[in-house]
């Protein structure tokens, strides 16, 4: 029985409408263990006979018949498996992959087999041993001969077992010796009971095989048997074959991204600078907001939280509640904090303290005949913290502590610090219970100095108060520190006082201001300056995503005959797809390593260079910006490779294979 049947084959090539007939109703019968010449000349349908029988021509009429199977080649899976699991093929320009050697051109065929790594690899030796190519195996196509190249060729086809072997003028381009040796080693097939078809237009070298079929002008015009079929092997071993694996394309996408790695740099130096500036801007923003919220969080308490009354009954944003604070000069008694106010705030859950406060708007300071005004007089309280007294102490009783800038221009830059122990006399105006105005006065002694980001002048409550009862002013506080038992709470605390109301106009009649509160908005203009600056940045990655578009499109045209030799061995659209974008993929991956590199390295020289200055690492690249830039990296690399992959895929494999 024949094991490969070809019923009345017709294929023509239009040019516009004008058809031209190139296979005239061919019907042929091949049995497995001939070795079968189609002999005639050039253009008589030789190569598009054996492209139909190979599965890569589908375009035709007619019927071809496989070990008993009607193949249908409308259906692209099964022309796949057909020719991954059936046919292997041998070309007269040998088709190597120039950026695998020897035993990786032969094994990218086994890797579509059900072998394992060890076998797969052992295979592909004892075949290039048995072509005898022994002391070969590391070496690249170009540095091999023809002869060479052509038994490579022969065993990258025998390599998955394929029953049928296809070979396109395999002796076209060899001498004398070559040709013989590459003729005895396709008898050799043979009679190991394969089905061997050579295209050939050489008389000598179609009497060599077992049968002579002989074609001429797309019509069969002879067929001669010079010998018996090969008997075939008693128990004959086959390997399965599976669509090519995933990891495979990468693998094969790795080696040509080394092969072409000095290309492949220039487009990886190109994105790592994007990415780069990225990740340093974004580092420059995480250590500003970090400097930012170290000095603050240095200097005023995060577990205190400031009370202000609620002017106007509905929820108030932090500006809304600093400026009012800023505007208690204007109106202080409606400031004011009434007993069961602070009454209520001691009831909050997990409140531990609350402190009555003074915060006066004005003031002056006489020393020694000069008179120099200042803003923002508090009561000391929990929300300072004793770092940010630089000199000196806490005040208690009849005790102030100088903002550093207000010292400095009592009694000079150089001298300021005399003015420690020194009693200097303050004044501030205030109003007493019907709203009148009074003014306060008192000798104190100083015994500090503040700086920094909450820098104020500040005595004790105690102090303010009694001043305030010798002048017959109000006595009630205008703010109230409200100390919380854990940080995790604060935030839930400060809603809960936000939220407290009157209980006849329901009205809101608190307000809260955190240091985190504070930090968000100074966050937010940084992290505003450090996107825009980002994005700035950021636009060399379209620049970078350009040019990986513009290598792949080149790269599908460098290896355009072989994506058509990777289709004949039954590689899908989906795995030629894969290994563009594996390769493009490898690039983004690899910029992104060395943006990070670049980036790390920025990181410690600008550190070292300026924490002497701020005693901070200004610059700090977080374990979320390495992400950002690794999955930005890839996905550019991927998006920039979906074209040009798409269309390595959509080749036709004949055209692929005749690309010079």
């Amino acid at each position: 029985m024949a094991y490969l049947e070809l019923h009345d084959i017709h294929k023509s090539y239009f040019l516009g409408k004008e058809e031209f007939p190139v296979l005239k109703g061919i019907n042929l019968e091949f049995e497995r263990g001939e070795f079968v010449s189609i002999l005639g000349e050039s253009g008589g349908g030789k190569s598009t006979l054996m492209n139909i029988i190979g599965g890569l021509d589908r375009e035709f009429d007619g019927e071809v018949i496989v070990d008993g199977q009607k193949l249908d080649h409308r259906q692209e899976k099964q022309m796949d498996n057909y020719r991954r699991a059936t046919i292997g093929y041998i070309y007269q320009a040998y088709n190597l992959i120039a950026h695998l050697t020897v035993l990786e051109n032969v094994l990218i065929s086994l890797d579509m087999t059900d072998l394992t790594a060890e076998d797969r690899k052992k295979r592909a030796v004892s075949l290039l041993e048995k072509v005898g190519l022994k002391d070969q195996l590391r070496k690249y196509p170009h540095q091999l001969s023809g002869g060479q190249k052509q038994r490579v060729a022969i065993a990258r086809a025998l390599a998955s077992d394929p029953q049928v072997i296809i070979a396109d003028e395999p002796t076209g381009a060899l001498d004398r010796q070559n040709t013989q040796e590459v003729l005895e080693l396709l008898d050799s097939i043979a009679k190991d009971g394969k089905l061997v078809i050579a295209v050939t237009h050489s008389q000598d070298v179609a009497n060599h095989g077992t049968r002579i079929v002989h074609l001429a002008d797309g019509v069969i015009d002879g067929d001669q048997r010079l010998r018996p079929a090969y008997d075939l092997p008693q128990d004959p071993t086959r390997l399965n074959s599976r669509p090519l694996p995933a990891l495979a394309s990468f693998k094969t996408a790795f080696k040509h991204f080394k092969y072409n790695f000095w290309r492949n740099s220039l487009i990886m130096l190109g994105t790592a600078i994007g990415l780069f500036a990225v990740l340093l801007f974004s580092g420059l923003g995480n250590g500003v907001n970090g400097y930012i919220e170290n000095q603050i969080n240095s200097l005023a308490n995060p577990q205190v939280i400031t009370v202000l009354r609620n002017t106007n009954g509905k929820k108030m944003n932090q500006d809304q509640l600093q400026a009012s604070m800023q505007n208690m000069a204007a109106n202080p008694q409606a400031m004011f904090l009434k007993n069961q106010d602070l009454n209520r705030l001691k009831n909050i859950t997990d409140v531990a303290k609350v402190q009555p406060g003074y915060s006066i708007a004005a003031y002056k300071i006489n020393y020694q005949d000069k008179v120099q005004s200042g803003t923002n007089l508090n009561s000391w309280s929990k929300a300072y913290t004793t770092n940010s007294i630089k000199k000196g102490h806490v005040p208690h009783a009849n005790q102030i502590v100088l903002n550093k800038q207000q010292a400095i221009q009592l009694a000079g830059a150089k001298h300021y610090q005399r003015l420690l122990n020194q009693t200097v006399t303050i004044t501030f105006n205030w109003v007493n219970a019907d709203g009148q105005p009074t003014q306060s006065t008192r000798a104190v002694k100083v015994v500090g100095f503040t700086s920094g980001v909450s820098a104020t002048t500040a005595m004790s409550y105690q102090t303010i108060k009694s001043m305030l009862s010798e002048s017959g002013a109000s006595t009630q506080p205008n703010y109230a520190a409200v100390s919380v038992k854990s940080l995790d709470q604060v935030d839930k605390t400060a809603t809960k006082i936000n939220n407290l109301r009157d209980a006849k106009t329901n009205k809101r009649i608190l307000g809260a201001i955190t240091v985190g509160s504070m930090l968000k908005t100074v966050n937010t203009y940084v992290q505003l300056a450090t996107i825009v600056l980002a994005a700035i940045a950021g636009i060399s990655l379209l620049v970078s995503a350009l040019m990986i578009i513009v290598t792949m499109y080149m790269s599908v045209s460098e290896r355009t005959k072989e994506i058509g030799v990777l289709r004949a061995l039954g590689e899908r659209k989906v795995d030629i797809r894969r290994l563009f974008t594996a390769e493009s993929l490898f690039i983004g991956f690899f910029a992104a390593i060395l943006a990070l590199v670049l980036a790390y390295g920025a990181q410690l020289i600008l550190n070292h260079e300026l924490y002497h200055l701020i005693k901070y690492d200004i610059v700090q690249i977080s374990l979320g910006n390495v992400l950002f830039a690794l999955v930005s990296a890839l996905l550019i690399a991927f998006l920039a490779a979906l074209l040009p992959a798409r269309r390595a895929a959509r080749l036709n494999p004949i055209k692929a294979l005749a690309t010079d």
